[in-house]
């Protein structure tokens, strides 16, 4: 674990895929990050790339070649490279390697600058492509917080708070895939309250959200946090049933579509990167 630490914060990270693992206030000695149980998900907040979510037949096609990947990518299990600009600052950095172009073919280097600002952390995810060829690639975000923060609170207590009081109409999955059959959550006061049934059926997928923030809080006290998401068209809400977190997952791209024909330059949300061409988006969450 490598950590950062401000007047308000204490977070923690792994070098293994640069994940964030920690995220304490200070003042209440609450640290608001799922703890990693195995027995539901061993995962704190992994970074999906070069995928957001499953391919079909776990594969595609790139320049009449098939290549495999597994959901989410290789850069959640991969070592990174540290630096440390600054006392509040991070920088996780991984390249293309042997290895990585065997079941990608691109040329990458994808780094996560993680920063602490006052009671808040920024994550932004910076990609580029220094290569002769384009770089094609989806990601995504998938940090998982602690439901629920305290003792005196269950699950059921908390709920999520959009900024708009919108439908929320979400695409369901269908063996780890998209589906062409859609659901609709009507919010009350912009509110979703929580509970596991929402996620029996795998995660609330979103393409046309029109929030870009959401505040989780509970009904019994004053703690909880708010997360900004802004540059990302697609969002995820996600928690295995029983378990005790959420995940709030902005995502630039999204898992296949039952009907897709695997070609990788068709993919919904693939971004498309020029040589020597630069690209960052971050999200951001605060604390109270």
């Amino acid at each position: 674990m490598i950590f950062l630490e401000n007047e308000h914060l204490i977070a923690g990270f792994n070098t293994k895929g640069a994940e964030l693992q920690k995220l304490e206030l200070k003042s209440t000695g609450l640290d608001y990050l799922w703890k990693g149980d195995p027995a539901y998900w061993g995962k704190f907040s992994p970074v999906l790339f070069p995928i957001v979510g499953a391919l079909k037949n776990d594969s595609y096609i790139f320049e009449n070649k098939t290549y495999s990947l597994s959901r989410h990518g290789f850069a959640r299990d991969k070592e990174f490279e540290v630096s440390r600009p600054a006392d509040n600052e991070i920088i996780f950095t991984l390249r293309n390697s042997a290895e990585t172009l065997v079941v990608y073919p691109f040329t990458f280097e994808l780094a996560l600058h993680y920063k602490l600002e006052d009671s808040g952390l920024t994550c932004t995810y910076k990609v580029n492509n220094p290569g002769e060829k384009e770089l094609l690639f989806s990601l995504g975000g998938h940090p998982a917080f602690a439901v629920p923060f305290t003792p005196d609170t269950c699950y059921e207590d908390h709920y999520l708070l959009f900024d708009r009081d919108e439908d929320l109409f979400f695409n369901k999955i269908e063996h780890n895939l998209i589906s062409d059959e859609q659901g609709v959550l009507t919010l009350k006061g912009s509110k979703l309250p929580l509970n596991h049934e929402l996620f029996k059926d795998d995660a609330l997928v979103f393409k046309s959200l029109k929030s870009e923030k959401i505040r989780l809080a509970n009904n019994k006290n004053i703690h909880g946090l708010e997360f900004r998401f802004s540059q990302f068209p697609f969002f995820g809400i996600w928690a295995t049933p029983g378990a005790d977190f959420v995940c709030l997952e902005p995502w630039c791209g999204v898992a296949d579509g039952i009907h897709h024909n695997q070609q990788l330059r068709d993919k919904e949300g693939i971004q498309t990167l020029s040589p020597g061409v630069k690209w960052e988006r971050s999200w951001h969450v605060s604390l109270f």
